[in-house]
């Protein structure tokens, strides 16, 4: 591939041209607003001068509503060898593209699973989808040629190719993208008229579950409509678990011994059942789940902690897997919690304590 037109310059769109530049690769970049195009331009993701013929491949990076109509107008223009789109509904633009007759032999769907809560070309960055799954809906009447150039935007992106059928993947990315973004938005809008003190109280836990509830809602129901079926299907079955827990909480308040010791066991079984499916959440770089220790250490809030925490942790010769920071409510300070390996805890927890930090429990 040597060169590219990106249709959309927002996140995704600007992210993938970024890439696309770094590599060398020619790159001409089309917005519906010309200041969103300027933008990416001058980050460094492409030119905004139209190509003066057809490119290698054509990446459309709009909206899900407007996917279809873009790469047929693109298509109907001979604007590119080849074309895909990067929506994250994949069954509805294929079947719009066919109900208008299109030959879509140069056209494959595909999906980045990557993204952030905050959108437009400002977001965007060249390592946006580095190690994440990248998913390709090819038919059987996409070209062979078309398919390739699709893996090569992949690799670019250093990114990692996953082939789906393309309802499948709409029914998988309402399980684990759509319906937990509806979620976060349910839980975070039980926050809005809270009492003050309530809110004060907000830990990590409420942190985690809420992160995605700063997603542009504009954005969120252009998705949502592309693919509310498979969406109302999972949040079904979360209603009728909200029912039963609900159900089994009341009992747990009730005088009755039985009564009580059902809804311990309907407690129980949401909660088991929650264990179990986390499990199957896959772990670091792709890799099957790991189970980690914690080596939680407090620190002030003040330049450089954080960096020579990391220094201390590596002089000791262990690993990071991961971090989570806590913050202290009304205090410079917080909780940095270190996971790594559980034969390692021991050694790192002994290593910070010589060099003067304070270990929690």
């Amino acid at each position: 591939m040597r060169t590219a037109l990106v249709i959309g310059t927002g996140l995704v769109g600007t992210s993938a041209a970024l890439a696309l530049a770094g590599r060398g690769i020619h790159v001409h970049l089309a917005d519906h607003d010309p200041a969103s195009a300027r933008t990416a331009a001058a980050l460094g993701a492409g030119t905004e001068e139209p190509p003066e013929g057809p490119v290698d491949l054509a990446v459309v990076a709009v909206p899900p509503a407007h996917t279809a109509s873009v790469l047929a107008g693109a298509m109907r223009d001979g604007v590119a060898r080849g074309y895909l789109d990067v929506a994250s509904v994949k069954g509805g633009p294929r079947r719009e593209l066919e109900a208008l007759g299109l030959d879509l032999t140069p056209y494959i769907g595909t999906h980045p699973m990557a993204g952030k809560e905050r959108s437009g070309p400002l977001a965007a960055t060249g390592d946006l989808f580095e190690g994440r799954p990248w998913v390709l809906t090819p038919t059987r009447d996409t070209d062979t040629e078309v398919l390739n150039l699709a893996l090569e935007l992949v690799a670019v992106c250093k990114a990692v190719p996953v082939v789906m059928d393309a309802d499948a993947h709409d029914r998988a990315v309402a399980l684990v993208s759509h319906t937990p973004q509806l979620i976060s938005s349910m839980v975070a809008a039980r926050l809005e008229e809270a009492d003050e003190t309530a809110v004060r109280l907000c830990g990590q836990g409420i942190r985690d579950v809420t992160r995605i509830a700063a997603s542009d809602p504009r954005m969120w129901v252009e998705i949502l409509s592309a693919n509310p079926g498979p969406v109302a299907d999972v949040l079904a079955g979360i209603a009728a678990d909200l029912d039963e827990t609900v159900r089994a909480l009341r009992g747990l308040q009730s005088a009755d011994e039985e009564k009580r010791r059902t809804g311990t066991e309907g407690i129980e079984d949401v909660l088991r059942r929650g264990n179990a499916g986390r499990v199957r959440v896959p772990g670091k770089h792709g890799a099957g789940p790991a189970s980690y220790e914690v080596v939680a250490v407090l620190i002030s809030d003040r330049p450089g902690e954080l960096a020579r925490i990391f220094a201390d942790a590596g002089r000791a010769g262990v690993n990071i897997e991961d971090v989570r920071i806590e913050h202290a409510t009304g205090q410079q300070a917080g909780l940095v919690q270190l996971m790594v390996e559980p034969s390692a805890a021991a050694a790192l927890g002994s290593a910070l304590t010589e060099r003067g930090w304070s270990l929690r429990p």
